[in-house]
This record gives structure tokens, sequence and C-alpha cells, in this order.
């Protein structure tokens, strides 16, 4: 059977996998800067995947007001234990490492219950006779590694000091630990090399707990030396047993557009899994190119290929559960109940621009490379700085709007570029409606920013290059952890006196270019 990579394609980084009874799998990722926190996906069969809602929000006293771009929230491990539901991960920008708890994974989950040790990544295991052991990063650049020690689960109390388990394989940045008790043999899976061209997945093992620990002579997951390869940066991974007894590893991976330009950030991406007669994991992909956008095995009985996405989403009461939003929810300044079929946006003087800004902006990641997003918009802005319309965020330096502002008080759909905190207009056109059609669309090469009245056609005010959202020019795999994010905005560029846009529909189209 065949199913397409990713399994759960766009700005979906670090997954982490567990089953619960006989075939429900529940998956989360980061989210860095972006709130509510956490999106949880579930699936039955690991290829098809359904978002369910987020683990971590304002009613779980959840704060990101401080985090700055690829801030936040980093590398969270969902583990089921007893009825419950644990994921554990790392507030970078405030809170250090915690864990939530929920009996249902659609939520409420806990208050964070913090732990003492660690600095990023940090994982959870349930061991056979009781014991709960935290496996955490600590250390940086070539010094990082692994430690571990047992908390009191009902508190977050640590039982015993932390001690050093595993230093890698000699490569900088050892860290997203999950240890595993698999039959006699204790094994610890962890990232390498950054999240880079040189990332990959490594694997030791022990019949203790705590070591020592025998490396895999390669590594079970890298394309390192794959420069050509259309999917870069595999790694970060996470082990699941299916209900028919079968190994599978969910992992990120990134798709440069020509081998140039990653848009999308890292991506959820899912292979099988062989154990070896010496008790390892026979390499996934050490440099093979086995992972690939299409992929084959007869241990499926579904699949998600030649997937294509058509979603419209109509505005009634029901809660938008799948949206993200910058930092926070103001939820004074969103309301699908004033107008009836609408959403209604109110602006912030926040700006898409400002460093650590909460505009007013409601969106999702960008899934695939062709795709177009469009919406009708109700807005008349009342002086100069009233700003309305669609927004496609790297982050706050580097991004694009097609909006409706005033020039020479008259209304005009504005095309702009920021690039690296450069404004640069693209085209603007005159209206004489109030309610319009706006789309930007994506290829292989350019956005693309249109306009259309109630019943006109469409009119393309201009193009720009994907180029300028990429990863790759905009601080690297270093300095950029986050892919591209579409959706919509108002503000009134620093001025306080808010305005109210409406949007009556919104409408994604992706396809995969196989």
């Amino acid at each position: 059977m065949k199913y397409l990579n990713p399994v759960i394609s766009g700005f979906y980084p670090d997954p982490s996998v567990t089953k619960v009874g006989e075939n429900d799998y529940y998956l989360v990722n980061s989210s860095f800067e972006y709130y509510p926190g956490i999106p949880i996906h579930h699936s039955t069969d690991l290829v098809n995947w359904t978002q369910i809602g987020h683990v971590l929000s304002k009613e779980n006293k959840f704060d990101l007001t401080t985090a700055k771009s690829s801030g936040g929230i980093y590398a969270p491990t969902i583990r089921y234990h007893n009825g419950t539901f644990y994921v554990i991960t790392t507030n970078v920008s405030g809170g250090g490492n915690f864990y939530v708890t929920a009996t249902d994974p659609t939520g409420p989950w806990s208050d964070p219950i913090k732990i003492p040790y660690g600095n990023i990544d940090p994982s959870i295991m349930f061991d056979d006779d009781g014991t709960v052991y935290i496996t955490t990063q600590y250390g940086a650049g070539y010094d990082s590694h692994i430690i571990q020690y047992e908390i009191d689960i009902s508190t977050g109390q640590a039982l015993t000091e932390p001690v050093t388990i595993f230093r890698g394989d000699g490569d900088q940045w050892v860290e997203g630990p999950h240890l595993y008790h698999i039959g006699d043999t204790y094994y610890l899976l962890c990232a390498s090399g950054g999240t880079g061209d040189g990332h990959k997945a490594i694997m030791a093992k022990s019949d203790k707990p705590y070591g020592p620990y025998e490396l895999c002579p390669y590594p079970i997951l890298t394309h390192k030396s794959l420069p050509d390869h259309p999917i870069q940066c595999i790694g970060h991974a996470d082990l699941i047993n299916d209900h028919n007894n079968n190994w599978w590893v969910v992992f990120l991976g990134t798709r440069p557009v020509k081998n140039k330009y990653t848009l999308m950030g890292r991506e959820t991406f899912l292979a099988p899994v062989k154990w070896s007669s010496e008790g390892w994991i026979e390499a996934i992909d050490n440099n093979s190119g086995y992972v690939t956008t299409v992929m084959e095995s007869n241990l499926l009985i579904e699949t998600n290929y030649n997937k294509q996405i058509e979603t419209t989403y109509t505005f009634d009461d029901a809660p938008l559960t799948d949206w993200f939003y910058l930092r926070a929810k103001k939820e004074e300044k969103y309301s699908l109940t004033d107008r009836k079929g609408w959403l209604k946006v109110t602006s912030s003087a926040d700006t898409l621009h400002d460093r650590l800004g909460i505009p007013t902006f409601i969106c999702k990641p960008q899934q695939h490379i062709h795709m177009s997003f469009s919406t009708l918009i109700d807005f008349t802005p009342e002086k100069q700085t009233d700003e309305a319309g669609i927004a496609v965020r790297l982050d706050e330096a580097s991004h694009l709007t097609l909006a409706i502002r005033q020039i020479d008080n008259k209304p005009t759909i504005i095309a702009t570029r920021y690039y690296q905190g450069e404004s640069t207009i693209i085209a603007d056109h005159l209206i004489e409606d109030n309610e319009v059609e706006l789309r930007i669309s994506c290829d292989h090469t350019n956005y693309t920013f249109q306009f259309k009245s109630t019943h006109g056609e469409w009119i393309t005010l201009g193009k720009t290059s994907i180029k300028y959202l990429s990863n790759q020019l905009n601080g690297g795999a270093g300095g950029s952890f986050t892919g591209v994010c579409i959706g919509l905005y108002a503000t009134t560029n620093g001025e306080e006196e808010a305005i109210d846009a409406y949007y009556n529909w919104v409408k994604y189209e992706g396809k995969e270019n196989l």
C-alpha cells in the first residue's frame, strides 16, 4: 500500500506519538511562539491524521507573551499510562521543563507540573516496576549530552539526582531523547548533528536504564550525505508499536523547493521499522534515499496516496480548534456571533512586524508548495493606518501581506513584501466595493497576489519570489525553527482606535506535485 510523506505536512515539527487501546494514536508537535501550544492529532492508522485541538492554552496557565520568534515551546513528548495522557515539554521563553496531564486528549489539560532538571527536550517513560524516568538534554553544542533522573509523577519532584547517561556519537547537539524498555533491553533514541543538513537519529542500548549504553554503529536516520535528495534534515524520531505488532518511526524532515528554499519548515514523516538479529533497528535511511515522498509498505491497510486538499471554512459559531494565533489570543478581537456567518476581526495596534507583538492574526501552517488561500472580506478603512487582509508569515522580519488600506483617502488593495525588516510595495489597486475576494497562491517559484470584486474576474496584482520567506535566507536551520503560516489579520499600525473587518469564508486548496 502506498502512502505520502509527510503524513502531516506543513509546520508540524518534532513529532512524538503514543498508542491507546487497539488502534488509536495521538501525536504532538512543537509550536514555538504560536498559541495555543502543542497541536495534537489523532489517527487510527498512522497515515491519516486529524487535528483534535491543542494541549496548552490560557486555561492551564500557559503564557507566551515573552516568546520571540522561534522561541516558546520546544519538542514535546506524549505518553499514555493507566488512563492518563502525559505531555512533557519546554518553554524556552519562561517556564522551563514541565508536563501536563489529561484523561481526554481533547482536554481539559492540567496546570503545568514543573520538573527540576534539564535544558530542552524532556521525555518521560513509565517502566514496568512503576519507576518514572525523565530523560532530557543538557549542555550545548558539542557538550550537549543526555541526563536522566526519576520523579514522583504526582508532583514532579525529583526522587534521584540527575545522572549523565549518554554523550552521543561525537557530533553536536545530542538532544530529543526517548527511552524505551523493549523486552529485556533499554533503548535510547536521540537526535544528533543539529537541525540542519547534518541532522540524524542515533540509537543506543543497555540492559540497565542508566547504562552504560552501547552506541549503534550507524545512524538509523539521516540524509546528510544526500544533498540533492528532495527530503532533507531527517531526524528527531519517536518509535511506536502498532496494533498489529509492527514497529514504525515518526520523525521530522524538510522539503526544500528545488533543493534551495524551505518554506514549510520541518514536517512530520513516517517510516516502517525492522529489527536486526543483533537487537538494533536496521538503518531506516542511513543515506540510502529510502525515505521518499511516495512510500510503500505491506503493513498498511489505509492510504493517503494522491491526497489533495480543498477545505472551505465557513464561520458559524463552532470553535476554531485547529487555528493558531501569535503569542496569545485576545478573545475580544475575534467573534463568530456579532454577524451571523462571518468572523469579525477587530484590529490591534500591534503589527505583524512588531518583535514581541500580539497582533490580531489567526492562521494555519501552509501545507503545500502548490496552494492557494482565499477569502471574502468586508472592510472599509476609515483612516490611513487602518489595514486588514491576508498575511503569509515566517516571522516579524519576513512576511507578505495582501491588504485593504487607504491611499489618498481611497480604499486600495496593496500587496507588500517584508523581508529582513524592509518593506516593499509590490503593487496596489484602487477598489470601489467594500466586499472583495483576496487570494494569495504559491508555486515552486512565486507567491502571487490576486483580488476580485463580487461579480468580477480575478486580477493579478503581482508576484514575489518564495525565497524571501525561506529558512535559508532568514537565519538558516540554527536560527529559524518554524515554517510559513498563512491567515487573516487586522491592524491600526500603532493607533489605539480599533476598527472591525469581517470575513465570510476562507478556502485553502493544496496539492502535492508528485
